[in-house]
């Protein structure tokens, strides 16, 4: 059921969406309690990033766990000085770049207003929510370079989802199903899980079933007075999913015509899912397209006859989520049509992480199509049977150069640079800053 966890540039069209500015000059963006939004909103940066934060670390309860089994590749074993030292540089320039992207024209140190955050998704965003509502087990070493201990992210530390909350200096999103999390839920609240498709929609904890856990806490927060009807209006809904419904697709051995005719239906239920939530209340959408399938060890180490790219990617895998994220693109414009008065952007996430794999040396990166944390070896060090976390797999040092942590999920290095280059509005259209919804 839990299709993660089995065995665990881009050119624009000629229909190029609006920016910022055309869709201000419309009169189609504003500012809920000021009217129009003005010219330098959407020029300015975000608020502060909080660089103790990047930093801190919590404190460790599993330090001895999570230094099993370590691996040292090849030109680990060999010494990579230099690349060591551009790798630090870079993750260091990851998080300036952070700090600069979120650097406050006012001096303000936080939000101006409460922030509320509702995120759906798979394992990509998953803040926990798979370990609290079903009891899995999400062992060291994973959660190692951050939090010190395992929290039941797919991951060496931080999500995306978990940087960009704390570009807005906000507390990281609770799961929703975590009873124990001792959270009030006062900043939103995260209902994504690992393994989570669109289709089927019945099935937990699909897209349809998350976005009807939203409507149960919403009825429930608001009549526990935690946000009200202005907190869920004004609140931004964060959409990241879709990459288990192409896998699983390719999994069952469909053929590439196969996987891609089922697209639509997909998108159909984003689409369902946004109007559910637009019905709701909500006006503010923050939705990432899928990243390069072909480019993860897990898949390249599965297949067995690989058509690959020249950087080493499944050409078909990667064919298919760039096919999905048009179909994606395509919905967006023709929502920001459908729903007047609600603002939906398109964030490229494919791009950030095809531009990482295809120039991972630039970023410091020696083995991007190689899990950290595995088994097996060069070149994907990933076996089905014997994944991250379980008795036998084995680690890289801490701190090595990364991209891939356990053959499906990035490591907070490469999450770190993703996040930077989200903030930085390239990748976004509409050229909106992420803390529009909360500090504008």
């Amino acid at each position: 059921m839990y299709k993660d966890m089995k065995g665990s540039g881009i050119t624009k069209g000629e229909d190029e969406e609006e920016d910022a500015e055309s869709l201000l000059e419309n009169g189609r963006i504003q500012r809920k309690d000021k009217g129009v939004v003005g010219e330098g909103t959407f020029g300015r940066p975000p608020r502060p990033f909080n660089l103790a934060l990047h930093h801190q670390q919590i404190p460790d309860k599993n330090a001895a766990a999570a230094n099993h089994g370590k691996i040292a590749p090849d030109d680990e074993k060999k010494g990579l000085g230099w690349a060591q030292s551009v790798g630090l540089i870079l993750t260091l320039s990851g998080a300036v770049l952070l700090i600069i992207l979120s650097a406050s024209v006012d001096g303000h140190l936080g939000p101006t207003r409460p922030v509320h955050i509702f995120n759906f998704g798979d394992s990509n965003s998953d803040t926990g929510g798979l370990v609290a509502g079903l009891g899995y087990f999400v062992n060291p070493p994973n959660g190692r370079t951050f939090f010190r201990r395992s929290t039941g992210r797919l991951s060496d530390g931080r999500l995306v989802i978990d940087l960009l909350c704390q570009s807005l200096n906000v507390s990281l999103l609770s799961p929703y199903l975590d009873s124990l999390a001792g959270s009030r839920f006062s900043n939103g609240a995260n209902f994504a899980i690992v393994g989570s498709s669109t289709l089927p929609k019945r099935v937990p904890f699909s897209l349809n079933i998350q976005v009807m856990q939203f409507i149960h806490f919403k009825a429930t927060a608001g009549s526990k007075h935690l946000i009200n009807d202005d907190g869920f209006q004004k609140a931004l809904y964060m959409i990241d999913i879709g990459q288990n419904d192409l896998a699983d697709s390719f999994t069952k051995n469909l053929s590439y015509a196969q996987v891609t005719k089922r697209i639509p239906s997909v998108i159909a239920e984003i689409k369902s899912a946004v109007k559910a939530l637009y019905d709701q209340g909500g006006r503010n959408f923050w939705i990432h397209n899928t990243g390069p399938l072909g480019c993860l060890p897990q898949k390249l180490s599965l297949v067995k006859n690989k058509d690959l790219d020249p950087y080493g990617c499944l050409s078909s895998y990667n064919a298919a989520a760039r096919l999905f994220n048009e179909a994606l693109r395509h919905l967006c414009n023709g929502m920001r049509s459908e729903l007047k008065d609600a603002v939906i952007v398109y964030v490229d996430i494919y791009a950030i992480k095809y531009d990482l794999i295809a120039n991972s040396t630039k970023y410091g990166f020696s083995r991007p199509l190689m899990a950290c944390c595995g088994n097996g070896g060069p070149p994907y060090n990933y076996n089905v049977g014997l994944t991250c976390g379980h008795p036998g797999s084995q680690v890289c040092d801490e701190g090595s150069l990364f991209v891939n942590w356990d053959g499906i999920h990035y490591t907070e290095a490469a999450n770190t640079i993703v996040a930077s280059k989200i903030l930085s509005m390239n990748f976004s259209t509409p050229r909106i800053p992420f803390d529009f919804f909360c500090c504008s």
